[in-house]
């Protein structure tokens, strides 16, 4: 015999599941944090380990001769059976994880008191404590293999429940009654018709007798409860649009949480005026069992009716083209904007009457026509808003056929939807009613799943991306994770993990049918708290979980106290800003060394085994990456011993620069065209470097004129001198000096010498320097010799001026970003 009832989303046993999808996040987080009363319960003792393990026996022995005996057991019962064996498994897990530290800590008893030596005894009090110790040994080992057996057998129970219900199902499906075509059926739906009138009238006898028992004054307050909440309703639903538009920030959230808050308005309005209208005719207590359960499914139905509205009339919004989420045509969004409202009201249509029929009992013949009909009804509606949808647009195309393309996946899907019709009327029609209405509720189930999929993935997308479209705070704890590319990282990288539970959500509804429920999927979740073991390092959720905290919280700890040292206490002491530099660098590597190694210990892996894994890496550094260890090693002398730091002006291999920044690997060098050089840190420690600001930080800039032999010294030393004494950037300390080198081809060589506060501005005010001499020489009537022993040179400060020396001819020095640095 057929049996034909609701999906078990609105069975009479959890009418709560009404409310399953549009709670989707709520029931994970739910799910996630809590478990039965019974796992989370600490085994005291020894006797509290056997009375939990004696139950458990019981509970799945009682599971298996279920499954061995011949009686005929229903899909809501089978289902109840595989939640119940899941649950044993884990409570069976949880027996044996929480023995085994006081097993282990027994044993670690008896090792530590050893065995006595041979020919000589214990002493009493030591013999009945290793008497004691074997048997709370034996007895601790024996439960724990025990529970291990029975999480084995609770395992294979709920694998045999999987296997009957799908045989079930299966067997269900391919059953096949009497057509509704044949005259016969119908004959015997006449035969059974006064019956199942009769108690159609009882039970809406049983309906009126409780309205009628209800005072009139309740009846008042129920009704005055209905006309506030539909004028609530009616209220929400006119400045909805507005209270959006100017209590949510701008952006994309907008219209995504007007979808939602329509969604919750048409899912609560229905439900709210339902319940009012159950709880009157549940007044005085005078409804059966039965028939108060029918109420309680009907109301779950109800609300998942308007559910299906709210989303249909959430993502098509027909009359605001801005605040539509599916990127639709306007013309195909009005063409099918009745639909929701159509489809919702067949939705209660089907899934009511199926319950009426259960109620009272109908019979076979009732039962099959009524599925039938129902089915037929759904998928002719289905039917009919595809195919409207298709024709508009085939109008939309032939309109704009070069904008307008039919994606692939959508030709695909709109195949597989036909087909799917098509099967469903034909099985209704020849007799497999069982598979034709499956069928039909199947396609509508997943219209609904896959439209709040896709809602609730806008909607995270779109909190997420508020993160990423959010400038950073001007007074921000921590400059680099407040960077822009840092906050889009992490609002991707969020988008993508919710959206990714969202998909596993959608995916555990739509397997529900087929014998994976979100409850018995939520249990099989929750094993997942035991851990994978790899080898000797088990992997648990919350132990990753607590990892991830200690190291965000590490960084983030690091974060701040490296921006208080650069910001209150660095400045505060004697240190150069190079040496501040390579002090916060320094430290932050040693900080971001005991925030990976304390997530790890978090991890539950030990620092002990970091050592031996490190170790065993150690020949694998040695031939591969030992550039990369050299130059690391490198880099962390270089912030000790400070040869080079930030801002000091080097010279190295033909590279001539400016020190930017010290890395792990590498340093960076800016020339004087402003590009970079990347050198290896172990080039500074193992090679040449000239340093020019190490010791002193001055500049010199340095000038040889050769003049007549003709000019008068005195007023050509003066006049040299003036120079550089009226040019603002030479120092008055060291004083700038003028010299006469001596004579040298009937000339007078004059070197002149003067100090400028940094290397970098040597080669400028030489420049300078130059074309303030040949304007004072020419107004004085100087001439310049033959500048072939004119020598312009521009030196950091040295302890005493450098010897000169003479110079062959060459032609003066092409201006350059950077100046040569030899004289």
């Amino acid at each position: 015999m057929i049996s034909f009832r609701t999906p078990h989303f609105f069975s009479a046993r959890q009418p709560w599941r009404g409310w399953l999808l549009p709670l989707l996040l709520s029931l994970l987080l739910a799910c996630s944090l809590s478990t039965p009363a019974a796992w989370g319960q600490p085994v005291d003792d020894a006797a509290t380990a056997d009375q939990r393990l004696d139950g458990l026996r019981k509970q799945i022995t009682t599971i298996q001769k279920a499954l061995d005996g011949d009686a005929d057991l229903d899909d809501a019962t089978l289902s109840q059976m595989r939640a119940d064996a899941l649950a044993a498994s884990a409570e069976a897990d949880k027996v044996a994880e929480a023995l085994a530290p006081t097993l282990a800590s027994v044993q670690a008893r008896l090792a530590e008191l050893g065995k006595p030596a041979a020919g000589t005894k214990d002493a009493p009090d030591v013999a009945a404590q290793r008497s004691q110790l074997d048997r709370t040994s034996s007895a601790l080992d024996a439960q724990v293999k025990l529970a291990r057996l029975l999480a084995v057998e609770a395992t294979q129970a709920s694998e045999q429940v999987s296997t009957a219900r799908r045989a079930q199902l299966q067997a269900r499906l391919g059953e096949r009654t009497a057509s509704i075509l044949a005259g016969s059926f119908w004959n015997q739906l006449h035969a059974e018709l006064p019956q199942n009138l009769q108690r159609l009238r009882a039970l809406g006898q049983e309906l009126g007798n409780a309205a009628r028992a209800t005072p009139w004054s309740a009846w008042g307050g129920l009704l005055a409860g209905i006309v506030a909440v539909i004028g609530a309703s009616v209220w929400a639903s006119r400045y909805l649009l507005v209270i959006t538009a100017t209590r949510v920030p701008h952006g994309r959230l907008r219209r995504s949480l007007h979808a939602l808050a329509v969604l919750v308005l048409a899912l609560a309005t229905p439900g709210l005026v339902a319940e009012l209208l159950a709880m009157g005719l549940r007044w005085e207590g005078g409804l059966s069992e039965k028939t108060s359960t029918f109420l309680s499914s009907l109301i779950g139905i109800i609300c998942f009716a308007g559910f299906t509205a709210g989303l249909g009339h959430a993502l098509l919004s027909p009359w605001r083209v801005s605040w539509r989420l599916l990127p639709l045509p306007d013309a195909l969004a009005h063409r099918l904007r009745h639909f929701p409202s159509m489809f919702s009201f067949i939705v209660v249509l089907v899934w009511a009457t199926e319950r009426v029929t259960i109620v009272i009992n109908a019979g076979l013949s009732t039962a099959v026509a009524v599925n039938c009909i129902v089915a037929l009804v759904m998928s002719t509606t289905i039917a009919y808003g595809l195919m409207r949808a298709e024709r508009c647009w085939r109008q939309l195309r032939e309109a704009d056929p070069a904008t307008l393309v039919t994606p692939l996946w959508l030709r695909c899907v709109t195949v597989l939807l036909w087909l799917a019709l098509a099967s469903s009327v034909i099985s209704l029609l020849v007799g497999y009613v069982a598979f034709g209405s499956f069928i039909a509720k199947q396609i509508a189930w997943v219209i609904v799943v896959v439209g709040s999929t896709y809602l609730l993935t806008v909607l995270v997308d779109d909190i997420c991306m508020l993160l990423a479209s959010t400038p950073p705070p001007p007074d921000a704890v921590n400059p680099v994770l407040a960077t822009p590319k840092a906050r889009d990282q992490a609002a991707v990288l969020l988008s993508g993990i919710g959206r990714a539970i969202v998909v596993l959500l959608a995916l555990m509804l739509l397997l529900a049918p087929f014998g994976e429920g979100p409850g018995e999927l939520f249990q099989r979740v929750g094993k997942l708290q035991d851990g994978l073991a790899i080898g000797e390092v088990a992997i648990r959720p919350g132990a990753l979980i607590q990892a991830l905290l200690v190291l965000v919280v590490g960084f983030v700890a690091l974060g701040l106290f490296k921006r208080w040292l650069q910001n209150s206490y660095l400045p505060t002491t004697n240190l150069d800003s190079g040496m501040q530099v390579s002090f916060i660098t320094l430290f932050g590597y040693i900080g971001g060394v005991l925030a990976v190694a304390l997530a790890l210990s978090a991890a539950g892996i030990g620092l002990e085994r970091i050592a031996w894994v490190a170790s065993a890496l150690s020949v694998g550094i040695g031939f591969g990456l030992q550039a990369v260890v050299q130059n690391f090693v490198s880099g962390l002398i270089l912030l000790a011993e400070r040869p080079v730091k930030v801002g000091d002006w080097v010279s190295l291999g033909g590279v001539e620069g400016d020190i930017r920044r010290i890395n792990v690997r590498a340093t960076e060098i800016q020339l004087g065209d402003r590009s970079t050089v990347i050198v290896p840190n172990s080039e500074f420690i193992t090679k040449t470097v000239r340093n020019v600001t190490l010791a002193n930080p001055l500049g010199l800039v340095q000038l040889k004129l050769p003049l007549p032999l003709s000019t008068d010294a005195d007023e050509a030393r003066a006049l040299i001198l003036a120079a550089f004494v009226d040019n603002h950037d030479i120092l008055d300390t060291p004083a700038p000096s003028v010299q006469l080198d001596g004579i040298d081809n009937g000339y007078l060589m004059f070197n002149a010498t003067g100090y400028v506060g940094s290397p970098r501005l040597s080669y400028g005010v030489r420049s300078n320097l130059l074309f303030d001499l040949l304007k004072r020489l020419h107004a004085a009537n100087m001439p310049i010799s033959k500048p072939s022993t004119m020598v312009l040179s521009s030196l950091p400060a040295q302890p005493e001026a450098p010897p000169i020396s003479a110079v062959a001819a060459a032609p003066a020095p092409a201006p350059a970003p950077v100046p040569p640095l030899t004289s």
